[in-house]
């Protein structure tokens, strides 16, 4: 009995000594991720650990905190451990050129991650949201309620926009413009700042101190005797910062309504502003899906595969036209925050109270 019993837990030992260098055998991939001050990437990086592990990877997952030396340092590090692929979620995307060809020359794959990286021929694809539609979104959240769609008008609006180093940032603000600038050259929105081009709004880092201080001198400049009724703001960091600013003068108590202000990424403080009334919508991006579609493209890449792409025009990085999968965004406001995001499995309810 003894015996037997002795056979049988070696035999469960060798089994899942089997199964652990199984699950090793694919090897590792590294993820390098911006920041953990955005809930969103800290998703995004949960997300893809979960999901390589499922598929039989090991991962080495950084975050560099905003600091473009300690990601190139990280992506280094990761490229001499012997990572089979990288994902990569770049800082500032025109940083990397060097390091990639490090990893290029040692035979890494390297996928781009919602951002892309730009001045390098060796970023082998992209996955990313369709980053237009994000802006085109975004500005139609605010047509919407304010009429403009029916010839309301003239409304005061001002503009932010994201990040200059961040290659997704024109594209949010060339979509939300695409939808904006005809009311804009038709004198229903009115610009009070004047301020319209990338340059002019761009929020370094996406940081909402940054949004805040400009909101503030917006507001002492053009609004003493008028009023705010929108404002394009591209991230929900971004626009809380806009909101304090505004809370700040009066808006959202007594008779001086909340302008409608836009966001991306459904982050918590943000939903919480928009069932509060503050905040009037977010884009939200499904980033369990980002990173199953990630994951499924660094299989196939490395079992020899063929990945499935759905966009091979849009993104140019300067050097060449970087394959690219693009998920589709979608809008919530205060109507549908339980259908997209709790019935979505995406959030519990509990956390959004």
């Amino acid at each position: 009995m003894k015996l037997t019993k002795v056979l049988a837990a070696a035999l469960v030992l060798g089994v899942s000594t089997m199964t652990a260098a199984f699950a090793g055998d694919k090897g590792t991939v590294g993820i390098s991720m911006p920041t953990q001050s955005s809930a969103r990437w800290i998703a995004d990086g949960a997300n893809m650990v979960d999901q390589f592990k499922a598929a039989g990877y090991d991962t080495d997952l950084q975050y560099a905190e905003d600091d473009i030396p300690n990601q190139l340092a990280q992506i280094e590090n990761m490229v001499t451990k012997g990572v089979k692929v990288l994902v990569v979620a770049a800082i500032d995307g025109t940083t990397l050129t060097d390091i990639l060809q490090k990893a290029h020359d040692a035979g890494v794959k390297v996928i781009a991650y919602d951002r892309l990286i730009r001045n390098s021929p060796n970023v082998d694809y992209y996955t990313t949201f369709d980053n237009f539609q994000v802006g085109v979104l975004q500005a139609s959240s605010l047509t919407k309620p304010l009429g403009l769609e029916e010839g309301k008008g003239p409304f005061n609006v001002e503009l932010f926009a994201g990040s200059p180093d961040d290659n997704n940032a024109t594209f949010f603000f060339n979509g939300a413009m695409s939808v904006l600038k005809p009311y804009i050259d038709s004198g229903k929105i009115v610009v009070q700042s004047g301020q319209t081009d990338f340059q002019q709004v761009a929020t370094m880092r996406w940081d909402g101190a940054t949004a805040q201080a400009r909101m503030d001198n917006i507001l002492s400049a053009n609004y003493t005797d008028k009023k705010v009724d929108a404002v394009l703001s591209p991230y929900d960091g971004i626009s809380i910062g806009i909101i304090s600013s505004l809370k700040g003068v009066g808006y959202g108590s007594g008779d001086l309504k909340m302008p409608y202000i836009s966001g991306q990424d459904a982050e918590v403080p943000s939903v919480k502003s928009i069932l509060a009334g503050e905040q009037y919508s977010t884009i939200f991006k499904d980033t369990r899906e980002l990173a199953k579609v990630t994951v499924k493209m660094v299989d196939d890449v490395l079992q020899g595969k063929e990945p499935e792409v759905n966009d091979t025009k849009t993104y140019d990085n300067g050097v060449k036209v970087v394959p690219a999968y693009l998920l589709k965004p979608s809008l919530v406001t205060k109507e549908n925050v339980t259908s997209a995001l709790i019935d979505s499995g995406y959030y519990k309810a509990d956390q959004l109270k």
